[in-house]
């Protein structure tokens, strides 16, 4: 798949908010500081699409990104150690549930976990919760480049061995690395195969 064109359209407090569901839409959600703003420009093949931020938690609400004028990327607020207030944190809980249990034209969620760590409690916590919600997913493991390949390679291994015993059959998952555009073209593929079976199934 060839990108020709992104833009952001909308940041909304409110899955209701969000722009009409006439398009098949992919979000993207992880802990903060995964490195989720890198791995949407690097999709996009451009650097100034959602905006990097050494603060984590700078997303806040839910960013749509125009792709091609055909379906949407969503950047969803990261959850875990962002410096927030107990009120704001259960605000933003309620509003990545809602968006992600009844927005009718999502396709599937892209789950980011950092490679460089051991699997991370909430990490699982919420693909398991993703697993109950019945939501499709996927895993991609960023930042491959910032650790020798020996260690994310364990440590990608050892994430899947944990969700080995809860679950029956394994997710798709990508490796990652922002600066060697690693993983790009898998997950574009992947897009696209879903893209075609949204239109056959809306016609």
């Amino acid at each position: 798949m060839v990108i020709h064109s992104c833009v952001y359209v909308i940041s909304s407090p409110d899955y209701t908010q969000c722009p009409a569901p006439d398009r098949p839409e992919y979000a993207f959600i992880g802990r903060s500081n995964v490195g989720k703003s890198s791995l949407i420009n690097m999709i996009c093949n451009n650097d100034h699409l959602a905006k990097t931020s050494g603060t984590p938690g700078k997303t806040q609400l839910i960013n749509h990104f125009n792709i091609d004028n055909k379906w949407y990327i969503v950047d969803l607020p990261g959850y875990g150690f962002a410096k927030v207030s107990l009120a704001s944190r259960k605000k933003w809980e309620k509003m990545i549930e809602d968006y992600l249990r009844k927005r009718e034209n999502l396709v599937n969620v892209f789950i980011l976990i950092d490679s460089r760590h051991s699997p991370q409690k909430n990490d699982l916590e919420f693909v398991n919760r993703l697993g109950e919600w019945q939501i499709p997913f996927c895993i991609v493991f960023t930042k491959a480049d910032k650790e020798n390949q020996r260690t994310v390679s364990k440590n990608v291994k050892d994430f899947l061995d944990k969700m080995r015993t809860t679950w029956q059959f394994l997710p798709q998952h990508f490796v990652t690395s922002t600066i060697k555009k690693m993983g790009r073209d898998k997950i574009l593929s992947l897009i696209e195969e879903m893209n075609k079976e949204f239109e056959s199934a809306a016609e």
